[in-house]
């Protein structure tokens, strides 16, 4: 795509005058702008036409000149937009060509025209020949810049996505031990007691107790089954006096362990009234094998019921973890953020402490929003853990959600320590932390804002003060609304190239 001077028409050129309207070039020489003005042409492009696409060649540097660009990613096989941008001046394209071969040269996003737009153009290897020949100590300051930032991101990224995953990893684990651990239990229990009703089956098969006991006995199991299926509401004082009721009726009747059947009688609603219309039914001499076999069959139930309750929160742990990861899910989606907060705290519950008061002050009159789940999940995630970080001696986090206008806003409030006046400014740069040595990358919240600020068009904004800090984020209800109307220069970066 490379032009001699002599290509390229007077009408698809720029004057030197004009290149000096570019932020870029502003402060060039005479002698280079008309470098510059020889060599580079004007591009014209209509709305919706692809400019470049992602893994081509990367054979020119682009700067807008008029009208509205986007930039996109292909992400897992879906077309992502990352930003878009109507600044005069934005650059992208071949932004590594002073590279050379050291890296490869493709275009690492799409381009397309959001509206009908015009670009300034330069070919690689004339942008490259530029860079090296007009700023030689640049070039090396940059060429180090560029290889020791991609070497240490790398390194950062893969620890803070380790240890993030080891987190959650170690979240989700704790809180799949305790229904696992419960319905293990309730199985040995289980298999204790149909032990025992297979040894009451030893008594009924002898004959020793007739057709029409047996009918009694049934029927007092199954109205056993049924009050256990209904369960009671007692008090720890309300159940200790009536296990002792009962327990005390078990003994005058000679019925032996009356305080081992006591609990699980009681817990299913059995009272003295109950146990004296059994005796009546099945006479005193079979009364203790009764009283025995409903209570193996009130245990039964009552450790299904248990193991039933254990898989079902297994279920809900498993999908909140598919909710927080945003399996199986389109990047972008119709999201519940309700749902998503819910899902961060379920994975977060390891690291809550038990002085930590959660409180959630949700308005479920909001309306779902387009947005990308999973990058949420981390904005939450970010910010929850850094409010318990500031609460070490426990404290209030409160999650709380309203309307505003034609944006949903998310807040992550604590009662901790604060940011003091002098950093809050910078918390949102890359890599600073307050935290001790080896406790933070500085990421966190810088990740967060580039979630919220450049992918999702929002506002991400922070107010604190000892003992109430609140970081809000701001999200557009309509997305492709505010995509529209998103400004910034970011997006077509050398750092976002690179």
């Amino acid at each position: 795509m490379t032009s001699t001077p002599a290509e390229i028409p007077a009408e698809d050129r720029l004057t030197p005058d004009e290149l000096r309207t570019l932020f870029l070039f502003e402060d060039l020489s005479p002698d280079q702008l008309d470098w510059l003005a020889a060599r580079g042409r004007i591009d014209r492009r209509t709305a919706g036409e692809v400019v470049y696409r992602e893994g081509a060649p990367a054979t020119c540097f682009f700067i807008l000149l008029t009208g509205a660009l986007s930039l996109h990613r292909v992400l897992h096989g879906d077309d992502v937009e990352v930003n878009r941008t109507d600044q005069r001046g934005v650059y992208s394209g071949a932004t590594r060509s002073y590279l050379g071969d050291r890296v490869e040269q493709t275009y690492p996003h799409t381009l397309r025209a959001v509206s009908d737009a015009e670009f300034y153009v330069l070919s690689a290897d004339e942008f490259a020949h530029a860079i090296r020949t007009w700023f030689p100590m640049a070039l090396h300051l940059l060429e180090g810049l560029f290889f020791g930032t991609r070497a240490a991101n790398a390194i950062v990224s893969e620890r803070e996505r380790l240890m993030a995953l080891a987190s959650l990893s170690a979240g989700l684990t704790h809180e799949l031990n305790n229904p696992a651990a419960a319905a293990l239990r309730a199985t040995a229990g289980l298999r204790e007691r149909v032990t025992g009703m297979r040894h009451k089956l030893a008594m009924i098969a002898d004959g020793r107790v007739d057709g029409a006991g047996l009918h009694r006995l049934v029927g007092l199991q199954d109205d056993a089954v049924k009050r256990a299926a209904r369960g009671v509401s007692l008090t720890a004082m309300e159940a200790a006096d009536a296990e002792d009721t009962v327990s005390d009726w078990l003994d005058e009747h000679q019925v032996s362990g009356a305080w081992d059947l006591a609990p699980s009688l009681v817990a299913a609603g059995v009272g003295v009234d109950w146990l004296a219309g059994a005796a009546r039914s099945v006479g005193a001499e079979h009364l203790e094998a009764a009283v025995r076999w409903i209570t193996y069959t009130i245990d039964t139930e009552l450790m299904m019921g248990e193991i039933d309750d254990s898989v079902e929160r297994i279920s809900e742990l498993v999908g909140a973890a598919r909710q927080y990861s945003q399996l199986d899910r389109t990047p972008l989606q119709t999201v519940d953020v309700h749902a998503l907060l819910d899902a961060t705290l379920t994975m977060l519950q390891a690291k809550i402490p038990e002085k930590v008061r959660v409180v959630r002050e949700y308005d479920r009159d909001v309306p779902s929003i387009s947005a990308y789940g999973a990058e949420l999940n981390q904005v939450w995630t970010n910010l929850i853990v850094n409010a318990l970080d500031a609460m070490p001696d426990g404290g209030t986090l409160t999650l709380r959600t309203w309307r505003e206008d034609e944006r949903l806003v998310v807040e992550v409030g604590d009662t901790g320590v604060g940011i003091a006046k002098d950093v809050r400014p910078r918390i949102f740069e890359p890599f600073f932390t307050t935290k001790q040595v080896g406790e933070g990358t500085g990421l966190g919240l810088d990740i967060s804002y580039r979630i919220v600020v450049n992918k999702h068009h929002g506002d991400l904004r922070v107010t604190s003060q000892p003992g109430d800090t609140r970081f809000q984020v701001c999200l557009p209800i309509d997305q492709e609304a505010a995509g529209s109307e998103a400004r910034g220069t970011e997006a077509v970066s050398p750092a976002t190239d690179g």
